[in-house]
């Protein structure tokens, strides 16, 4: 059964505002495609998921497409799919992936390459004949994006990330909710005009990568496993890998194996994990198709506020979060079981600092051991 949520806080009309959004509610028979619009990252993504399967259920005869970034596409879609079409295992969502590579297109913005990249997304999305365009990211560049699809209607929050990105809605809501997967689908649901609640979610399922990890597992001679994953987006989320080492190394004298994931550029730490653990974790390398299949068959997920983190919470793993800087409150394990542990000392902050946060550090191995344990049902010593 889909989880109530709170009620919803419709944004007021802005008289001064340069497009006069509106909060109306739309009737399904008004709209026969709408547009998602979250590139990025991982995480983000993820969080966004259940507000459009809301979407799906209140437009069940509509096209509904999303934009989003190459590198994060296979969230949404397996390689070698399909991308437009009606859902289907490989792509249980939305009827069409539009990708993009604004990371390439950044790197070299006068090349010739990115000019015709840029040229055949626009007109991909143009072709499409959006009715809607559904900002979630907040953002002035994929605001603006939104405008260049050509749609009747740009709706987005009152309150965007960026303030800029608010001059180019034509409708908007107020985001409802202390989490940002509340604040994201008390946006679909203002838009659609029905109560917010939770969808189930559901990721690509591809049967050759179901194998693969299947069999990687049985190779490795690894089941009942746990997943670590100490990389993070930046320096002061990152909590120390010999201590992932160190609870990988207590999991293993109650029998629970650990695998250490790990992103591009993350080879090292990884192999810092696995040399504190004295053996008892090991890495494995996965795309995100992989890791969406690997994470499916984990017993518990320990990390950061991390896309690997918030997948393992949407596929209903249960979780030890360790957070520093970030507010667990927003940014947290949702919808699974989880344990957070985060230090006192910890100031809520996104600033992207290298060093480890002081009180991410003052949270010890013993305590993500102990957490782990009570998750996992071990009678605790």
């Amino acid at each position: 059964m889909p989880t109530e949520l709170s009620s919803l806080v419709v944004a007021p009309r802005e008289e001064n505002s340069p497009v006069a959004p509106t909060n109306a509610a739309t009737s399904p028979a008004s709209v026969n495609r709408i547009l998602v619009v979250r590139l990025s990252s991982m995480g983000d993504v993820i969080h966004t998921m259940p507000a459009v399967a809301l979407l799906r259920e209140s437009f069940p005869e509509a096209t509904l497409g999303w934009i989003i970034e190459e590198r994060w596409a296979e969230l949404l879609c397996m390689p070698g799919g399909d991308r437009f079409g009606r859902p289907n295992l490989a792509k249980p969502l939305v009827d069409a992936v539009h990708v993009v590579d604004t990371m390439a297109w950044r790197s070299a913005p006068f090349s010739s390459a990115t000019w015709k990249g840029m040229l055949a997304s626009w007109r991909e999305l143009h072709d499409a004949r959006y009715d809607v365009a559904i900002d979630f990211q907040g953002a002035a560049k994929t605001a603006l994006l939104a405008r260049c699809t050509g749609a009747a209607r740009y709706v987005g929050f009152e309150e965007p990330r960026e303030h800029a990105a608010g001059v180019f809605y034509t409708q908007t809501a107020a985001g409802r909710g202390n989490h940002v997967i509340e604040q994201s689908v008390s946006l679909a649901a203002s838009f659609a005009g029905v109560a917010a609640r939770l969808p189930e979610v559901e990721f690509p399922i591809d049967d050759a990568v179901e194998e693969k990890c299947e069999r990687e597992l049985r190779d490795r001679g690894v089941r009942n496993f746990a997943i670590l994953n100490p990389g993070a987006g930046w320096g002061a989320k990152q909590w120390p890998a010999e201590r992932y080492g160190e609870v990988a190394q207590g999991l293993a004298i109650s029998g629970v194996p650990s695998i250490v994931n790990f992103g591009p550029g993350e080879e090292e730490l990884a192999k810092q994990v696995e040399a504190a653990s004295g053996g008892a974790a090991r890495a494995m390398p996965c795309s995100v198709g992989e890791l969406i299949a690997l994470t499916r068959r984990a017993r518990l997920f320990i990390g950061g506020d991390t896309g690997p983190m918030h997948l393992a919470a949407a596929l209903h793993v249960p979780v030890v979060g360790i957070f520093g800087p970030t507010n667990p409150v927003r940014n947290g394990p949702f919808g699974t079981r989880s344990i957070v542990l985060r230090n006192p000392a910890s100031e809520t902050t996104h600033a992207r600092r290298r060093q480890t946060d002081p009180g991410l550090l003052a949270i010890t191995s013993a305590e993500v051991l102990r957490a782990a344990k009570e998750l996992l049902g071990i009678r605790l010593a």
